[in-house]
């Protein structure tokens, strides 16, 4: 299940996508509009920005604005940093592998096998869709 923190950083970054010029916006004007706490909401663009993402202005007229274009920030990246392993279980991870504890053999694992084509499907939709995409 999609956990709250990357459903309203994806929220968060499209409301930011949709603006028409790179002006920061501030946090209370995206809390308002996309219906998320401000405090929830601070700790989630603070992700963002140490990741590379957003980029912030401290002061009047201050608060976050996207860094990259909406069309090169891939679903992929987005999730990785709020959500963590795209697979749903270590041992297909592309990037966070394990072995299970609890599987002898994953080439004769079932449960291996269905999560290869649920990661490999998952990733194809991510890598394909973009802020832009998302933000139309």
């Amino acid at each position: 299940m999609l956990s709250k923190k990357t459903k309203y950083g994806i929220k968060a970054l499209t409301y930011l996508a949709r603006q028409d010029s790179r002006i920061p916006v501030s946090i209370a004007t995206i809390s308002k509009s996309e219906n998320i706490s401000v405090k929830f909401l601070e700790s989630i663009l603070l992700t963002l920005k140490r990741n590379g993402i957003l980029g912030s202005k401290k002061g009047l007229g201050g608060g976050y604005y996207l860094i990259k274009n909406p069309k090169d920030v891939p679903m992929t990246t987005v999730m990785r940093i709020l959500e963590g392993p795209i697979a749903m279980v270590p041992c297909v991870s592309l990037n966070y592998y394990e072995k299970c504890d609890d599987c002898p053999d994953e080439d004769t694992c079932a449960v291996h096998r269905l999560m290869i084509q649920v990661r490999d499907n998952t990733l194809e939709v991510f890598r394909n869709t973009t802020l832009a995409d998302l933000s139309k």
